[in-house]
């Protein structure tokens, strides 16, 4: 390749090519191969049976934005301390942004080169990628990259060896391979995405000390990850990154551009879905008016993928159990029931061996499974597999093999907390992989597990396991996890640790006696440096409003509290001696 010096005094490779027609050439089919790819996906939602047209799907981004655009204000809006991602500054005005625009700098200013993109789960991360693979595929993009790649961490987790980028990207890309130098010199018209930083095994190690700097050098994936991150490989090129909120702390200390949240749906996107999905008026209009008749359900169905499986449940049961789902937990539990009815096999046996894999998988920090697994051979034969499980086919080199995922990583996490809740396990506390119920605050890694856990083993919810699935939860286990939560949350109200998880955890077993349980000598909530969703706002009231007496500290420092939230929350406000 011919060399040239760059504006530092360095030696890089000259961006020319030998060939514009095949560089050209090539560049069409790669976007061939994400059309055909992409159109497996044309009613795709990563969950089975739904009919919404994929380049219809809602994708609503906000960008964190104080003034004139982020790019433009990087340490006003994303302080980065102690390598800690904080919010602390941020500001509340945010703006809607395409995702065609997602690398365009505003006024001309400093170019936009690393875009993270966070939202809770179920929110849409992975759909948006979806969306964009798509509309690039089909030309329908206005990015104006000539090649976008894409990679997921969840493949990365099934690297054991040293690999480079050159590998990494062919993996999945063979086509690329003859004109793979041209596109790697010219890197400032190359998109990377990396989907699912969360999911990463490795995401706590991120900010490596030890570089590569070129395309062929041999490294552990973390540091080929670390270095693209940092600009130390592909400098020019631009990067997406994906994940949940709790593990953005763990990303490389300076090295974000944009910071974009996704944000859920409106009311309106809620009815939409509906029709959507039920494909006759008058049936969307009678469930949603179901869900409507409940807050709390209508602000889960906020989150689409939440809202998805609202729509199985009361597709598959014509109504709901009971009074209707009032947690995550409810909904996750009825859709288990649903789904199980039209099967005939031993179903707590199936829901077991899912729930081993789920479990075993999950504490090891991993989302896809190998067809050779033992836990996955278990389920040979199973009919609810497919219910369940996504199978794709991996091809390494000199082999090509079957793998596995759950439908959603919220279905996998629900999974391994009903093996939890109804196996001799113990509970997580007495796991390596967590220190204790919210363990998962200062990672994220087990946040959704535990909440899970803790409204599995809810009398409501143990009660329906049992009655229609066979299911039960060990009396001591569901006692024994009670007492922490008092427990836990007196000393995190004493001491003004991080509590949201625990405000979760409580808020999904909807037992009023626990709350009115947890009595510290000073009540200090602090949930702070959280981008709050009204989930969230839900679970600190629900636990406010059941504390009596003063409040010593409620700190919302860096949630972007927005007014309508602070409007809502106003009784609770007048009972706190100091608000941050």
């Amino acid at each position: 390749r011919i060399l040239q010096i760059d504006p530092k005094g360095n030696w890089q490779p000259m961006k020319c090519f030998e060939n514009r027609g095949d560089y050209n050439k090539v560049k069409q089919k790669h976007r061939d191969v994400l059309a055909r790819r992409s159109e497996g996906m044309l009613f795709y939602n990563t969950r089975h049976g739904e009919k919404i047209l994929f380049s219809e799907h809602y994708v609503n981004l906000l960008l964190a934005d104080g003034h004139q655009g982020l790019e433009n204000k990087r340490h006003e809006v994303l302080t980065f301390g102690q390598k800690r991602l904080s919010l602390q500054q941020k500001s509340t005005v945010r703006r809607k942004i395409a995702p065609a625009k997602l690398f365009s700098s505003a006024n001309g200013k400093r170019p936009v080169k690393k875009v993270l993109v966070s939202g809770v789960a179920g929110i849409g991360k992975t759909i948006l990628v979806q969306k964009m693979l798509f509309d690039f595929g089909g030309d329908r993009d206005h990015l104006g990259f000539d090649f976008i790649v894409h990679m997921t961490f969840r493949d990365l987790n099934l690297i054991d060896k040293p690999t480079n980028l050159r590998e990494l990207v062919l993996r999945k890309n063979r086509h690329l391979a003859k004109e793979l130098d041209n596109i790697l010199a010219n890197d400032d018209k190359l998109l990377i995405i990396l989907d699912g930083f969360d999911e990463f095994k490795h995401y706590r190690s991120c900010d490596v000390d030890a570089f590569v700097t070129e395309p062929d050098e041999d490294a552990d994936v973390v540091e080929v990850f670390g270095s693209l991150m940092q600009g130390e490989l592909l400098p020019n090129a631009s990067v997406m990154l994906t994940s949940r909120p709790a593990a953005i702390n763990h990303i490389p200390v300076g090295c974000v551009d944009r910071f974009v949240l996704i944000a859920g749906f409106s009311v309106t996107e809620v009815q939409d879905f509906f029709l959507r999905y039920f494909q006759d008026g008058a049936i969307a209009e009678r469930m949603f008016a179901v869900v409507s008749a409940n807050e709390l359900m209508l602000t889960l169905c906020y989150i689409p993928a939440f809202c998805y499986i609202v729509c199985c449940i009361l597709k598959e049961s014509k109504d709901l159990c009971g009074e209707g789902p009032k947690t995550m937990t409810d909904i996750y539990v009825q859709y288990l029931v649903a789904m199980l009815r039209s099967h005939t096999q031993a179903l707590s046996d199936i829901v077991l061996k899912l729930g081993r894999l789920a479990f075993q998988k999950l504490m090891e920090h991993q989302t896809l499974f190998y067809g050779s697994d033992r836990d996955v051979a278990a389920l040979e034969g199973c009919s609810l597999v497919s219910t369940f499980l996504d199978k794709t086919v991996a091809q390494e080199p000199g082999c090509t093999e079957e793998v596995y995922s759950f439908a959603h990583l919220t279905v996998q996490e629900f999974f391994a907390a009903v093996y939890c809740a109804v196996t001799d396990h113990p509970l997580p506390d007495a796991l390596q992989h967590s220190a204790g119920l919210g363990e998962g605050s200062s990672n994220g890694h087990l946040d959704l597990f535990n909440r899970f856990l803790s409204g599995i083993l809810s009398e409501r919810n143990a009660n329906l396991l049992s009655r229609q699935v066979g299911l039960s939860c060990h009396e001591d286990k569901v006692d024994d996890y009670r007492q922490r939560i008092i427990r836990e949350l007196t000393t995190l109200c004493e001491s003004g640790a991080h509590i949201l998880n625990h405000l979760h955890c409580l808020f999904e077993q909807q037992d009023p006696s626990l709350a009115l349980a947890v009595q510290p000598k000073t009540l200090q909530v602090n949930v702070s440096d959280e981008i709050l969703s009204q989930m969230d706002y839900n679970a600190i009231k629900y636990f406010l409003n059941l504390t009596k007496g003063m409040i010593s500290e409620l700190d919302l420092t860096g949630t972007g509290v927005s007014g309508d939230a602070l409007r809502g929350m106003q009784p609770l406000l007048l009972r706190c001696q100091r608000l941050w």
